[in-house]
């Protein structure tokens, strides 16, 4: 499908084809797709909980007020990042640069994130939801169907996947075949409203 066609018909759907599967190949494509998304210092800190278990799948739907779509899609993601990602091996992500720029890149992501957790969790937010974006817009391109989710207990959630310290869940993404469409769309602003030139 072509970028800007995706873009328009990617709609948050609730109702999903519970007998629909996602072959492999299409799965691994879109996941391999999701890691070419940007991360600040090219940390990716991103962690990707793939649900498969179906008494998990139902413990994620409890924990998502009741939610039908937890249990009827193809494919259940939960969208984590690690936190503390920038100090952990940070050499590892530019292993395929020059000394050169290793020398000056890695001391200069620490220097960024150190003592700021703020600004930690903050880039582990801001990554989830490109990630977030490139997996939904990669599913429409094969012809799958996406939710993004953020109404679900958080902590239970993260209990439930067993995360482990210093990261943090930024959403549940559901993926499969729609049963019922999306609703019209409520209204998008105008850019007039939205854009604005050199400042406010």
């Amino acid at each position: 499908m072509e970028l800007f066609t995706a873009i328009k018909e990617r709609r948050a759907i609730k109702h999903f084809d519970n007998n629909a599967k996602i072959p492999e190949t299409d799965f691994t494509q879109i996941m391999e797709s999701v890691l070419l998304s940007p991360t600040s210092y090219n940390i990716q800190h991103w962690r990707f909980v793939r649900v498969k278990e179906a008494h998990l799948k139902q413990q994620i739907k409890e924990a998502a007020w009741g939610q039908q779509q937890i249990e009827d899609a193809s494919e259940l993601i939960v969208l984590c990042a690690d936190t503390q990602a920038w100090s952990d091996r940070p050499e590892r992500y530019w292993a395929n640069a020059d000394e050169s720029t290793q020398n000056m890149l890695v001391p200069m992501l620490q220097d960024f994130y150190r003592d700021k957790p703020e600004m930690q969790r903050d880039e582990g937010m801001r990554s989830c939801g490109m990630a977030a974006q490139t997996l939904m817009l990669s599913a429409k391109a094969l012809g799958y169907d996406t939710c993004p989710m953020v109404g679900f207990e958080h902590d239970a959630v993260a209990e439930l996947v067993k995360l482990p310290k210093d990261h943090l869940v930024g959403m549940i993404i559901v993926m499969g075949k729609a049963a019922k469409t999306a609703h019209s769309r409520g209204g998008q602003l105008p850019l007039s409203e939205v854009l604005v030139d050199n400042t406010f």
